[in-house]
């Protein structure tokens, strides 16, 4: 009895061996999922690019711009050849714009457009490279580099795309950015003046007056002008009677001394 219940028993962990081994095979067969479902969980499925995309755009549209910045690059570079790869790029300098890493989307909407230059959303790429260097501008006492840089780029919009909504924008925007530009050389312009360094002062004036006319610096920048001409004909004018004073007196020395040299060593008589 004891060895028919042993052989029952063994006979028992065998078959349970068996569809253990069973079951391990199948799992691997069919992969993770199968092992997933069991558990009550969801099949792994990889993402598509457009659900990838969409989960970049509501981490951006939330202002998690980091976590938006990771997702919108796993799309440019898991699908690069897919169409909603390109406004991955853009959402990449979309959110280094939206977190003020200016210099980072400077970077990426660059990029796009030197790689993209027939995508039809270069015109705003265009704009918000003016964008980034508009955003770092300095005060008119300072250094003017982004100014000058976000000049350049909102020009070359209009330029290139003049019936372009984004270039109306920019022309609203270069005005302002060329104002600045006209503030800080009438600053430093006046500096010179007040220093008394009038042909310095002049060109600075002078250049408010050629590239930047009509920002309402127009009236005091021409009376400065003069003010200054003005000036330098006045210096000119005490640097000619000094230069004439002082050739007098140097003339005046000579004769001088040429008299005393005479009278020093008079010119000997004949015969002696």
């Amino acid at each position: 009895m004891k060895t028919e219940t042993t052989g029952r028993t063994m006979t028992n962990r065998s078959m349970l061996l068996a569809a253990a081994v069973l079951l391990i095979l199948v799992a691997a067969m069919s992969g993770c999922a199968w092992w997933d479902s069991i558990w009550g969980k969801e099949p792994r499925v990889r993402p598509t690019p457009e659900g990838l995309y969409q989960r970049g755009f509501e981490h951006y549209k939330k202002g998690d711009f980091k976590k938006a910045i990771e997702v919108f690059t796993r799309v440019r570079d898991e699908y690069p050849l897919h169409p909603v790869a390109l406004m991955a790029e853009l959402g990449i300098a979309d959110s280094y714009f939206e977190n003020e890493q200016y210099v980072d989307a400077e970077v990426a909407y660059g990029s796009f457009v030197e790689l993209h230059p027939a995508n039809p959303n270069v015109p705003y790429a265009m704009y918000q490279l003016g964008m980034c260097h508009y955003h770092q501008m300095q005060t008119i006492d300072r250094d003017q580099t982004e100014a000058q840089k976000a000049r350049k780029e909102f020009e070359r919009l209009i330029a290139r795309f003049p019936q372009s909504k984004f270039a109306i924008m920019a022309e609203k925007n270069l005005r302002e950015v060329k104002q600045r530009l006209a503030e800080h050389e009438f600053y430093v312009g006046e500096f010179y003046y007040r220093t008394k360094k009038y042909e310095a002062a002049l060109k600075r004036f002078e250049t408010i007056q050629r590239e930047y006319a009509n920002l309402g610096l127009d009236y005091k920048t021409n009376r400065f002008i003069e003010e200054t001409k003005l000036r330098i004909r006045e210096d000119a004018e005490r640097k000619a009677k000094e230069a004439k004073k002082a050739e007098e007196a140097r003339k005046a020395r000579e004769a001088k001394e040429a008299q005393k040299s005479q009278k020093n060593n008079p010119p000997s008589q004949p015969g002696k």
